[in-house]
């Protein structure tokens, strides 16, 4: 757009000559402008000062640059979702290689067609790794035999390809193998060990009778005041039948032992034990060895 070539310091001033009492067509003639223009200026500038007139047009241009700013934060918040969020291909987290930071910034310059040096500012890429052009050959026989000796070997790693390739007299590197390993996608998933059970698994016997197997336990709860106890439990497996409930707060390492005396029948069906809580100072006079009883150990059961 042609800009007019009066300030808003000479417009003004014309303006001023008209309302000292000048005529308007006399204004327009000696200044060369139109009438439509004198009155288009007059509602624009009328009233104003020149001081004025030059704080309006130092406002003007402030508010322009921040429209400019403002434009600009607005194209580079909607080139980071194209270029790194929305698309996965172009994820900021992802983009670690110069390779997927050039068609990221090829991207952001096709479809909002930016410079490629404000597309580098944006996803924060380097020119020179953008401009870069690689002059590596490609080698098409030397990645031949690898591949095919990963076809015949499926699960064999880059380091056991090298191995093999050595024995074959091809030299190379074992950076370069591995990096032509993982441009072939060759790789293979790594194998999970099977937790195997430790010793043979052999199935517990049932009972066939009473008294051949005994089950004990122990069970805690709490009184209404918060304290706790535990219940020292025996259960016959074969008859289902509780044995022994030792209940006390605390058991001790030497504590309380179920014991059984030889004899003692119930309702003539079966022999079954007689069951008595010893005290650990009676221990050494009906001890496990004498009953054959199985006792606590030292600690705090449960």
């Amino acid at each position: 757009m042609k800009g007019s070539r009066f300030t808003e310091e000479q417009i003004i001033r014309i303006l001023k000559e008209q309302e000292a009492g000048a005529k308007t067509a006399d204004v327009c003639r000696k200044h060369g402008l139109s009438e439509a223009t004198f009155y288009k200026w007059k509602a624009k500038f009328g009233g104003l000062e020149v001081s004025d007139a030059k704080r309006l047009r130092a406002l003007e241009e402030e508010n322009a640059k921040l429209k400019k700013l403002l434009a600009e934060a607005m194209l580079d918040n909607a080139m980071l979702p194209e270029g790194a969020g929305t698309n996965k291909r172009y994820q900021l987290k992802k983009m670690v290689t110069p390779g997927a930071k050039r068609e990221a910034v090829a991207h952001l310059c096709t479809v909002h067609e930016v410079s490629q040096r404000r597309a580098c500012k944006v996803i924060g890429a380097e020119r020179t790794s953008v401009r870069y052009r690689s002059i590596r050959p490609d080698e098409p026989a030397v990645r031949a035999r690898p591949r095919e000796l990963a076809g015949l070997r499926k699960r064999f790693g880059y380091r056991r390809l090298h191995v093999l390739l050595a024995r074959e007299g091809i030299r190379m590197n074992h950076k370069k193998l591995r990096r032509l390993y993982a441009e072939e996608r060759l790789q293979v998933r790594r194998r999970i060990g099977r937790k195997r059970a430790l010793g043979t698994r052999v199935p517990m016997a049932l009972p066939q009778g009473p008294n051949q197997r005994w089950s004990l336990d122990f069970v805690a709860d709490a009184f209404t005041d918060g304290r706790r106890f535990r219940i020292f439990t025996v259960v016959d497996d074969f008859t289902r039948e509780c044995l022994a409930l030792i209940g006390t707060c605390i058991f001790r390492g030497r504590g309380y032992v179920p014991v059984r005396r030889p004899g003692g029948s119930r309702t003539g069906r079966h022999h079954c034990p007689a069951r008595q809580a010893v005290h650990s100072g009676q221990r050494q006079r009906h001890g496990a060895d004498q009953h054959g009883d199985p006792a606590l150990g030292p600690g705090t059961p449960g």
